[in-house]
């Protein structure tokens, strides 16, 4: 089910500048920067913007470093200057991530700032059925109270969007069909779910309300939302301009290399001694790509096999744009405690998580490398080899295929 072609109408300054990437917002923006006499140079370099792009920096360190995205507290947004600020800040920041032309940078920019704006949501109750109608086809709100339901949808009234603020919400099979499959978890799963008449309630529960499940549905589709703009800008960055934000791009990229080194590091190995697989699953977690649930259980068996702490294992997830610390722990100890056999490069390769190409890796290249252990072997093997004096080496036994008893167990099903 596609987003909504015609939002809703929406005119409140404050909430243009809290979700300034809404489609709604854009014309105020540019409405602002005549007003102001903000150009693109004034916004690169001058003194009247330097404030946003301080802020901007934060949103973008925030979007390495931060699992949780970028930080809820921004300026005032109750004021001219405070709006200038929030809402700048939000375009300098794309500029930059546009420039790097990394489209994982994009990624977890947009996934950070979708995350911030589910944190903003689950306490808004105002604003949550605009941004419903803006990027779900169909969803329902039923008042607890009086078992009513309205229908949010392009073609109402703010009034009628903003009434109520007790409710359960319901969605429409098509959205929730395209959407959940993006977000781990068992309550996510139509088998699990409340489906009558083409629609899937979202009830409450303790510790997690329907309004909530409903900005975690939308963080999906913001997100989407805003990596596609920033793909299709980042056409249009000319040489000057990367030139001229050479910088901040610099910065972001080794923020994302610290934080990939970092997560290998945490088990204390080098990171030489993993397979490619393991580093790029290890990687797009650190960097905020939601790993589908293949490469996740590859992962974690890898861990169980190479006997590494549970709670290293854990931290490998913690970048997950859907991590739990509870539901990750529960899922990594089930792992470990049935003892799963790590896939081998076929299935890694049918599942999209084997980055290497012929000629990109002369281990993986070997035709006796079908599994991601044999290369752990090989690598150890090696060093132990070059490790030894020249004349050691030159008695060892030439080795041109994996021995049989490095030989891994076979995929389990």
């Amino acid at each position: 089910m596609p987003v909504p072609t015609v939002p809703p109408v929406l005119t409140d300054e404050v909430t243009f500048a809290r979700y300034p990437f809404l489609p709604q917002a854009a014309q105020w923006i540019r409405d602002m920067a005549q007003r102001h006499s903000i150009d693109l140079n004034e916004l690169l370099d001058g003194p009247w913007m330097e404030k946003a792009r301080q802020r901007a920096r934060i949103r973008l360190i925030d979007s390495v470093q931060s699992k949780e995205g970028v930080q809820v507290v921004g300026g005032d947004i109750h004021t001219e200057e405070g709006r200038l600020i929030e809402a700048f800040s939000f375009y300098y920041a794309r500029l930059v991530v546009c420039a790097s032309e990394d489209e994982r940078l994009i990624a977890r920019w947009a996934q950070a700032e979708a995350a911030r704006a589910e944190q903003l949501l689950i306490q808004d109750e105002v604003n949550l059925p605009v941004l419903a109608a803006t990027y779900i086809s169909e969803a329902v709100r039923a008042s607890q109270a009086t078992g009513s339901a309205v229908l949010a949808s392009s073609s109402m009234s703010m009034r009628q969007l903003r009434q109520g603020n007790s409710s359960i919400w319901k969605i429409g099979l098509s959205d929730f069909i395209e959407i959940c499959p993006k977000i781990t978890g068992d309550r996510w799963r139509l088998p699990n779910v409340d489906l009558k008449d083409g629609w899937v309630t979202l009830h409450n529960e303790r510790q997690y309300t329907s309004s909530a499940k409903l900005a975690r549905l939308l963080r999906e589709r913001i997100k989407r939302g805003i990596e596609q703009e920033a793909l299709e800008k980042m056409a249009e960055v000319t040489t000057d301009l990367a030139v001229r934000l050479a910088e901040p791009v610099g910065i972001v990229r080794n923020l994302m290399a610290n934080k990939a080194s970092e997560a290998i590091a945490l088990v204390g190995a080098e990171e030489s001694d993993w397979p490619p697989c393991m580093q790029k699953i290890i990687a797009e977690l650190t960097n905020g790509v939601n790993v589908n649930h293949f490469g996740r259980l590859f992962l974690a068996s890898m861990a169980a096999t190479l006997a590494l702490p549970q709670e290293a294992c854990v931290g490998f997830f913690r970048g997950a744009p859907d991590f739990s610390e509870a539901t990750t722990s529960y899922q990594v100890e089930h792992v470990y405690q049935h003892e799963y056999t790590p896939a081998g490069c076929g299935k890694l390769k049918i599942n999209h998580n084997c980055p290497v190409l012929p000629g990109d890796n002369r281990t993986c290249d070997q035709p006796w490398m079908d599994h991601p252990l044999k290369y752990i072997r090989a690598t150890q093997r090696w060093k132990r080899l070059t490790s030894k004096p020249a004349e050691s080496v030159q008695k060892e036994p030439a080795q041109t295929e994996e021995s049989a008893e490095d030989k891994p167990p076979s995929d389990a099903d």
